[in-house]
């Protein structure tokens, strides 16, 4: 490694922990009521701990999309991280709003991470929160494409992150929403897995070099088909292979303790099948 190439590194690591910093602030910004040394330190809040972790990892994979692939030269890629960069860090926070109003829109996420600190709440905000960047990194990565066109397939991978929410609801045997705001977290973890794998598959269905709409959309929509179909199929597989002899409600649900375990592993199920899918495809 030359000793040209380990300055350009640093260089090129400068200008991503900057727009980092921006998405720290822009965070901070606007989550003014969020005390955040308050509830980490002072309140050991876990269910704030992982929505920030949450909104750092997808801050992360988000600011990864305007800088991963081939490069165009120092100046040209560091103008790319500086517009680019500062999209993604509009686009994760837009997407919190978008989500919170829809994923998870039957109560108040507020109340249940601030005040109940409702770990169940907290891992689906972590998990929204990656899946988006995903996303972000999926729709900003790849060449020959546009400002508009990270903008058309971040809108799409949205569009099918909000509809998963709802489509997940709908292939359980209970409501999702309830129990999280019972403070069940264990039905928090599996709803996490299922948007995680999802958040995976838009990220390689959108990170492909721009050709033309038709093949790039053709694309993006065989992607959400098979996860349409990975959704229901990996929840049978858990309770069939995975859990024998049970059933992943029950275990979930329908005893006085949830069995986080099985939690576990429905949502590694998810994320597993995602990404064999994507090496797959």
């Amino acid at each position: 490694m030359s000793l040209d190439h380990i300055l350009s590194s640093l260089i090129y690591l400068s200008a991503c922990f900057a727009v980092f910093a921006v998405g720290h602030l822009v965070f901070v910004v606007f989550r003014r009521n969020y005390a955040i040394k308050v509830e980490l330190v002072d309140k050991d809040n876990t269910a704030f701990a992982l929505v920030l972790c949450g909104y750092y990892l997808g801050l992360t994979f988000s600011i990864g999309g305007a800088i991963a692939g081939p490069s165009s030269g120092l100046e040209e890629d560091l103008i790319d991280i500086l517009i680019y960069g500062s999209l993604a860090v509009l686009f994760l926070n837009l997407s919190a709003l978008i989500n919170d109003r829809f994923i998870l829109s039957e109560f108040n996420i507020k109340k249940e991470i601030l005040q109940d600190q409702n770990c169940g709440t907290g891992v689906v905000e972590f998990a929204v929160y990656v899946a988006t960047g995903l996303n972000i990194y999926g729709a900003l990565y790849g060449q020959d494409g546009s400002i508009f066109t990270a903008v058309v397939f971040w809108l799409l991978g949205q569009t099918v992150l909000v509809f998963i929410g709802k489509y997940y609801n709908f292939i359980t045997q209970y409501n999702i929403h309830e129990h999280i705001e019972k403070d069940n977290v264990a039905v928090g973890v599996g709803f996490a897995g299922a948007l995680i794998g999802i958040g995976n598959l838009l990220r390689a269905a959108s990170a492909e070099h721009f050709i033309s709409w038709g093949e790039n959309l053709v694309t993006f929509i065989l992607f959400m088909v098979v996860g349409l179909i990975l959704l229901p199929v990996a929840r049978i597989l858990t309770d069939r292979i995975l859990l024998p002899g049970r059933s992943l409600a029950d275990e979930l649900v329908n005893q006085v303790k949830p069995n986080l375990g099985a939690a576990f592993l429905e949502a590694s199920s998810y994320i597993g099948a995602s990404f064999l899918i994507t090496w797959c495809i």
